[in-house]
């Protein structure tokens, strides 16, 4: 147990992913620069207090948003140390967001990005294989102590090399996960592991000892909640392996620009990477003019290595499985159907045409951006952004206006509730950026996986099926109070619609709109709610009674559905929106609304062209999609038979599953 000193503080952890590997990098690196001793303490969970030096121990400490925690410190500069990391805390712990989000992430850099598609195809470069170390041949107790070191400092000007390329080719954001992964390598902790073993133990060589340590620090962050700090466990397997490779003198992991790569092969000719996990430095690393995808064996998409590969515009699938790949098969895939072959009888030609298909669809519907979505038979279908920040809807090319504006990610970074006036002033700049169209605000959607840092909740068990959502604000309504009086304000203004999350019942339904009706809104606002669980789906003729519109929130509605978490690797397969059983809840929607109330989708659903069309022909004629998919949506939908998806979607309903769905698409 590490002792607190006098000197403390506390802050709440306010960044979307908490104390994860980038952040916990930066709060070491204050700690280690003052004369004092500082220390962590976890006050939400009892965990610590931790030594603030050693990212090992900070980053394992699961210290998730919404979390309060103790700055603690002892020694001649305690008081400043403490008052540097509590401002630290407060600008978010200078946690940069990535600028990926999507497999259509916009090329970086020209010349060291990808096609920026989410379909690719070419001969397999396998690089899945743990490093061999069987030829390693150990010296005595100094011997390994000095390569120890030795092949420590090797790792550390590989990840500085590719911390400054990747600040330069990719983005700053990107840049930090290799500060996070050379503060691992400066840990003292980790260092004394190492050193330890090779003194203490019985015939340890540098290799083992390096494995031990990182082995270890890996499964810490394997049995962290949090699904995203979990799958930071990677980035120290990554750093363990640059280690190996040093020590066994074989080509560094990442290196793919110089033809080296995760097992030293010869990476020369153009094709699709195979790779267990996918590190960051692998992602940053791979010519993107050779490797034109990258297929990873492991489930998950928010790891540091997907995150850095989207954002240079390669091609990723994850979650391939154990599928055999032979080396120089030919291999391909499709992320949007989340389809992997290897060895297809036509040399893959069909998924050829499919990348030449998907690149003429982009510039084409680019092209078009602004025409609206008008299907063969003449049918308009509505097609939204949705939105977490005023730039995204400055980005929103072809957007008809917002169909979900995320105000817990608009104002999640703030350690108070936003006044009346601050909300007013950012759902104006956003109903300006989208010239005036109109804006769909969706009231705070706090809980689950999205604390809010200025309304701690209460541990729970299981927060997902816990106080979500409108939940919450019935016993806080002051919060939502002056959230309605600022959507009210702005509605006098311009077009304007406000919907209220997570509802489950109608009299959750009543509940909200008597606090609505309370303020007097203006003539014209229109209120509706969201449809995220399946009760709310089966009962939706009582709780639409009265208003005008519902939104199906897709991503939840699958996981309640499906009791999947998408961010369970183990599970997050059957997390597919195109569930059959998710699909027959839409469509019960669709059908059981009462006359005049309008049905809209705002989830990963809508944000998949082949997917739109489908809720098209169920009868949903507004989606709300993420903003670089607005153009490739609309162009889809104009090229439409509506009868003919009808048709489609009412046979979707009685498949089997969710591939099979997906194959008649």
């Amino acid at each position: 147990m590490v002792a607190e000193g006098d000197s403390s503080t506390e802050v709440v952890v306010s960044n979307e992913h908490g104390l994860h590997a980038r952040p916990a990098a930066k709060v070491v690196g204050v700690a280690q620069r003052f004369d004092a001793k500082v220390t962590l303490t976890n006050l939400t969970t009892g965990k610590g207090p931790v030594d603030a030096g050693s990212l090992s121990m900070v980053a394992t400490l699961n210290a998730q948003q919404g979390h309060r925690l103790r700055i603690s410190a002892s020694g001649p500069e305690a008081d400043v140390a403490v008052a540097t990391l509590s401002a630290l805390a407060d600008r978010g712990f200078d946690d940069l967001p990535s600028e990926a989000g999507t497999a259509d992430a916009t090329p970086v850099r020209a010349g060291r990005s990808g096609s920026g598609l989410d379909v690719a195809v070419g001969p397999a470069i396998v690089a899945d294989q743990d490093v061999d170390l069987s030829g390693y041949q150990a010296g005595d107790v100094d011997v390994e102590r000095q390569r120890a070191k030795d092949g420590m400092r090797v790792a550390e000007e590989q990840l500085t090399a590719l911390r400054d390329e990747t600040a330069k080719t990719v983005g700053a954001a990107e840049a930090s996960i290799f500060d996070a992964q050379l503060a691992l390598l400066g840990d003292v902790m980790v260092q004394d592991a190492v050193f330890r073993a090779i003194t203490q133990g019985e015939d340890k060589s540098a290799p083992d000892a390096w494995k031990a340590a990182l082995d270890a620090v890996a499964a810490d962050f394997e049995g962290l909640d949090d699904p995203y700090q979990r799958e930071r466990a990677q980035d120290v397997r990554s750093v363990r392996d640059r280690v190996l490779r040093a020590l066994v003198g074989t080509a560094a992991g990442g290196d793919l620009a110089a033809g080296g790569g995760p097992g030293g092969g010869d990476h020369a000719a153009a094709g699709v990477l195979v790779v267990r996990e996918l590190d960051a430095a692998t992602a940053a690393g791979v010519d993107a003019e050779r490797i034109v995808g990258i297929a990873v064996r492991a489930a998950g998409t928010t790891g540091h290595g997907v995150i850095v590969a989207r954002s240079r515009g390669i091609p990723v699938i994850t979650g391939i499985g154990d599928v055999v790949v032979p080396a120089g098969a030919v291999v391909g895939f499709d992320a949007r159907a989340h389809e992997f072959v290897v060895g297809p009888a036509d040399g893959g030609e069909r998924l050829r045409a499919v990348v030449r298909g998907r690149a003429g669809e982009r510039e084409a519907a680019l092209a078009e951006a602004e025409r609206p979505a008008v299907t063969l038979d003449g049918t308009t279908i509505a097609v939204f952004a949705n939105v977490g920040s005023v730039q995204d809807a400055a980005d929103a090319r072809g957007a008809d206006g917002s169909g979900l504006v995320r105000t817990e990610v608009l104002f999640g970074e703030r350690r108070v509730a936003p006044t009346v006036e601050e909300q007013v002033e950012v759902f104006r700049a956003i109903a300006a950026a989208l010239h005036g169209k109109s804006i769909t605000i969706r009231t705070w959607d706090i809980g689950g996986d999205k604390p809010l840092a200025f309304l701690p909740q209460e541990r729970e068990a299981n927060p997902f099926l816990g106080e979500r959502g409108i939940r919450v604000f019935r016993r806080r309504p002051e919060l939502l109070r002056d959230q309605l009086t600022a959507i009210c304000r702005v509605a006098a203004e311009t077009p304007v619609q406000v919907m209220f999350p997570m509802v489950t019942t109608a009299e959750e339904v009543a509940w909200a709109r008597a606090e609505l009706a309370a303020l007097k809104p203006p003539e014209g606002l229109k209120v509706g709610i969201m449809i995220e669980v399946p009760a709310a789906a089966l009962r939706i003729t009582t709780l639409a009674a009265g208003l005008d519109f519902v939104s199906i929130g897709s991503n939840d509605l699958t996981q309640y559905t499906t009791a999947t978490d998408r961010g369970n690797s183990a599970v997050a397969g059957l997390a597919d929106g195109l569930d059959p059983a998710v699909l027959q809840l839409i469509d019960r929607v669709v059908r059981g609304v009462p006359d005049g109330v309008e049905v809209a989708v705002c989830g990963d659903l809508a944000s998949d062209p082949d997917a739109a069309v489908l809720l098209a022909g169920l009868g949903v004629h507004e989606l709300s999609a993420v903003g670089p998919q607005v153009p490739v949506i609309k162009a889809r939908l104009r090229q439409t038979d509506l009868a003919e998806a009808a048709t489609h979607a009412a046979a979707s309903l009685a498949m089997p599953s969710a591939t099979a769905v997906r194959a008649q698409l």
